[in-house]
């Protein structure tokens, strides 16, 4: 995590055209058990976004993230604060940017793109 809030969705500090339609922190898994019969966690989240009707050229923007960063860099990426107590966006380093999922083609837009973000200390 690296200190300062934002106001909007962006990565390495360029905003995305397009906000997501929903985005949602996604379950930590279960890595096992401790003795107590705690669960053990992952030290990391996962953030998914969905866009339920995008431009081609937003898909673009997204994708080009990943292809600069998805095979050996990170990224800071600013998303709503996992644990704050309002809507505040927070800039988290270190994160890995995944291929953006997309749907299907729909009136020169495409439906449903999923894209998630991991690696993110909280």
């Amino acid at each position: 995590m690296t200190a300062g809030y934002s106001g909007s969705y962006a990565v390495n500090g360029i905003e995305l055209y397009l906000w997501p339609t929903e985005g949602r922190w996604l379950e930590r898994p279960i890595l096992g058990t401790a003795g107590s019969g705690h669960p053990i966690y992952s030290a990391v989240r996962d953030f998914e976004m969905t866009f339920s009707l995008a431009d081609p050229s937003e898909y673009y923007q997204m994708l080009q993230f990943f292809r600069n960063l998805g095979v050996t860099g990170t990224a800071v990426v600013d998303l709503p604060k996992y644990d704050g107590d309002g809507y505040l966006f927070y800039s988290y380093s270190g994160c890995i940017v995944y291929e953006p999922v997309p749907g299907a083609y729909f009136n020169e837009h495409i439906q449903e793109v999923r894209w998630i973000i991991s690696n993110i200390r909280t």
